[in-house]
């Protein structure tokens, strides 16, 4: 497309002297010519496409248009005057500079030149979408209007894209303006211009400036601005969302976050809407496999939507409760959107010649059904981290919790607190504090770089707050409704991120610790550290430490915190006696006609995250071990529980399982497995069987497990016994006949050697691993292991306390140890040691 000021004009021009160029036209090597934003757009058209990755198309204007706008209007001398005395400490000093800025590009009209190729631009892709006969058939005849208004009036977006701007070590996202639903030669052109002007916005102005010490290139008169103008996704009628190729807490890399919300996906960006959240396994997904790792349901209470005969080009309505009652995008959608997060994530990491993750915009069409990206930028945040030291923040107190939502950052911040409620108050907020308000948008930046926290009622983990304190280090805490009640200006506070993906803000100052390691050149041992893990919440964060897998995730955990039901509560919903925890269930399994199916799904999410976030190494679950008294705490559990008077050795782990009145309970457990194996692919799952007391009920188990899905041998399933009964031990060559390996659990079999019940304080002093029975009967196993060629490990707790119990272990050459989190690198770098001065 020739576009181009008069004194260029030839019958070949370059690129770079042309006022506008189509997408199509542009790619990643553009960035200086049309800016992050458009010459990504460019890049996904032309390289992307055959890929089966949809972006709308539409055109640029040039960062040349730009320039040769403000020199034939003599503003740079102007703007150079204005800013001599910019103060960025004094947000009344910035806010009176930015705008005269403003009203400066304003009210200097755009050349004719430039103003007759942006409207011929604009009216050659009205034709194109016009004249487009197989895009209009997608519409069908009810459509034809719809496709005839093309001709003259498309509706497209106009977006700002700064030649300093979604850059791999620094964003400037949300910088400039973007405007919705614009129509028309005359709204197109107005839209650019204020584009142009909103280089000059407070929160461009301080972000610039920020960077410029960093980066001369980024000053006020060396960055230009492209425009974007793009044919709109009609996600009014459909939904849209962010999504990142990495999990923004953690720096997890394989796995894709999908947010997802009805109407245009502004809501999202800007935090004004809590999401529906979508975990994707993407080394699975490559694979042909199905491996969505968790759903969240977002509350949605709004969407924005055209504003068709309004005075505004959009607005915001309320959504149907059902509407938000239900996931906005199906699992085919969400599987689709993360593939095209993994293909354009591979293309800029190649392009760049480094791993490039990838923060992505997406859109569905509600009138064709179909998914399109509309911006790609990379991640700033975790690809810029350094790998080879972990964090972690740890409380040394509590207090009470005062709000809860969802946690950004895994830090922790504290200070007074602040509520603002009006962007005009900013001044009021002073350095250090914790900044609490409704939500957060770029205007809002100049103080947020000052806040220790910050904590906002509405917003997901993709929403401006979160993006924002990401990328500035600092704690956040979104979507938590009523903080700015709750919370009050001048009260002390602690926001911690610390303790999962739920955020607490504590009253007062609760102390706290920063540990750091460093993991650069750790030794090899050739015993295995495993880690165990009980909350899927913490797994993306626990898998940067350096280990050999997970040798104990705990069912119940995942059972008890994320289900809360009993699993025959749910099977025989409709015969539950207590009204009030009908009511509770139901309420808690609204999203299920089938009651069962809640059991499944959250078992598998749980089971799945932790498997995905150690794969391809291997994870061992054990199946559940609730004692009958802990049955009956869970909600409808009463009801199907017997009153046993001593549960600790009562029905429990295997006895339970091949039972005619829990089998159809364990049957879920076996369904979710099999879920996580054969849908998501992650066969590295080793299923345990805790509480086995003889091989005849070890053959009994895996009967049930076969009845469900789950055949020993089938699909590499192999299935470990927990060694934890003296049974266990002195039958070790028959249980190695049933089973493939087995797991000492240190805590049981520590009771059951030494008789005492280890929940009792009057005997709580007799109970320690390290007795001579109880070293005794693990140098048993392991030497019946070691003959039976079965595999051999610890998962109980003896070797996270005893040093010394870990160095008896490998010195008996056990094949595996499992430590707790906290006490891993410890005993890691023991094992290292002391295997030296074994060999």
């Amino acid at each position: 497309m020739v576009s181009t000021a008069p004194e260029q004009q030839s019958a070949k021009v370059s690129k770079e002297t042309q006022f506008v160029l189509v997408f199509e036209e542009v790619g990643l090597a553009d960035l200086g010519l049309v800016g992050g934003k458009n010459s990504s757009l460019g890049e996904m058209i032309q390289q992307l496409k055959s890929k089966g990755v949809n972006v709308p198309t539409g055109f640029a204007t040039t960062a040349y248009a730009y320039r040769y706008f403000i020199e034939k209007a003599g503003l740079e001398q102007k703007l150079r005057t204005l800013f001599a005395d910019l103060d960025l400490n004094d947000v009344n000093n910035l806010r009176e500079r930015g705008k005269q800025a403003r009203a400066m590009v304003m009210n200097t009209p755009f050349p004719k030149e430039l103003d007759d190729a942006i409207a011929n631009a604009y009216l050659k892709l009205c034709e194109n979408y016009g004249a487009n006969a197989e895009f209009c058939k997608r519409f069908g005849p009810e459509y034809q209007e719809v496709c005839e208004k093309f001709s003259s009036d498309l509706d497209v977006a106009v977006r700002s894209s700064a030649t300093a701007e979604d850059l791999p070590d620094a964003s400037f996202a949300g910088q400039q303006e973007t405007y919705l639903n614009v129509h028309g030669v005359k709204g197109v052109l107005e839209s650019c211009h204020k584009c142009f002007a909103s280089l000059f916005t407070d929160r461009a102005i301080s972000y610039r400036h920020q960077y410029a010490s960093k980066r001369p290139d980024f000053d006020e008169f060396s960055v230009a601005l492209s425009v974007g103008v793009q044919k709109m996704v009609r996600s009014d009628l459909a939904s849209s969302g962010v999504m990142f190729s990495i999990d923004t807490e953690t720096g997890f890399k394989n796995a894709a976050l999908v947010t997802a919300a009805y109407g245009l996906g502004e809501n999202v960006v800007q935090g004004a809407v809590n999401p529906d959240e979508y975990f994707v396994f993407k080394p699975t997904l490559k694979e042909g496999k199905r491996p969505i790792l968790e759903k969240r349901l977002g509350s949605k209470e709004i969407k924005m939507v055209y504003d068709v005969g309004g005075s505004k080009l959009t607005k915001n309505v309320p959504v149907s409760a059902p509407e938000r009652d239900q996931y906005c995008i199906n699992d085919d959608e969400i599987l689709t959107l993360a593939k095209w997060a993994c293909i354009i994530e591979d293309h800029y990491s190649e392009s760049r010649g480094k791993y490039t993750p990838m923060d992505i915009e997406w859109a569905k069409d509600g009138i064709t059904g179909e998914l399109f990206i509309v911006q790609a930028r990379p991640e700033t945040v975790q690809s810029q981290k350094a790998g080879n030291v972990i964090r972690n923040f740890k409380l040394n107190g509590t207090s009470d919790v005062v709000v809860r939502g969802r946690a950004v950052g895994e830090m922790i911040g504290q200070g007074k607190a602040r509520v603002i409620l009006d962007v005009h108050n900013l001044d009021l907020f002073q350095q250090g504090e914790v900044l609490v308000t409704n939500k957060t948008d770029p205007d809002w930046e100049p103080i947020m770089k000052k806040a220790s926290a910050i904590v906002t009622n509405q917003g997901g983990r993709t929403c401006h707050a979160a993006i924002i304190a990401r990328e500035m280090g600092i704690p956040a805490i979104v979507g938590c409704g009523t903080a700015t009640q709750d919370i009050k200006s001048g009260q002390e506070v602690t926001v911690s991120c610390s303790e999962g993906e739920e955020g607490k803000v504590y009253e007062g100052l609760v102390p706290f610790e920063i540990l750091e390691t460093a993991i650069d050149n750790l030794p090899r041992t050739k015993t295995k550290i495993l880690m165990n893990v009980g909350n899927p919440e913490e797994a993306f964060g626990l898998s940067s430490i350096p280990c050999d897998g997970v040798g104990l995730a705990r069912f119940e955990f995942i059972i008890a915190n994320h289900i809360k039901a009993h699993p025959l509560a749910l099977i025989h919903f409709d015969k539950l006696e207590d009204q009030a925890v009908k009511k509770e269930i139901a309420e808690l399994t609204k999203l299920y006609s089938h009651k069962p199916d809640f059991f499944v799904d959250k078992l598998a999410h749980g089971i799945g995250t932790i498997a995905a976030a150690f794969y391809p190494n291997p994870v061992v679950v054990r199946m559940s071990d609730f004692k009958s008294n802990e049955y009956a705490n869970l909600l409808g559990g009463k009801q199907f529980e017997p009153k046993e008077e001593n549960p600790m050795i009562g029905w429990r782990g295997a006895s339970r399982y091949y039972d005619p009145n829990y089998t159809e309970a364990y049957g879920l457990e076996c369904v979710a497995l099999k879920r996580v194996r054969d849908d998501m692919g992650l066969t590295n799952v080793i299923p345990m069987i805790p509480f086995c007391r003889t091989p005849d009920e070890g053959r009994k188990v895996l009967e049930t497990m076969e009845k469900y899905g789950l055949k020993r041998g089938e699909n590499g399933l192999q299935v470990y016994v927990m060694c934890e009964i003296p049974s266990n031990v002195i039958l070790a060559e028959q249980f190695a006949e049933v089973f493939d390996g087995f797991s000492i659990g240190s805590n049981d079999l520590t009771q059951l050697t030494l008789g005492l019940d280890r929940d009792s304080s009057l005997v709580a002093h007799i109970f320690d691993e390290r007795n001579q029975a109880v070293k005794d009967m693990v140098t048993m196993v392991i030497k019946t292991a070691k003959k039976t060629g079965r595999k051999i490990g610890i998962c109980g707790q003896a070797p996270s306390d005893y040093p010394e119990f870990a160095r008896f272990l490998v010195e008996l050459g056990i094949d595996s140890i499992s430590l707790n989190p906290d006490s891993l690198m410890k005993t890691l770098l023991d094992i290292a040691k002391l295997e030296e001065t074994m060999k």
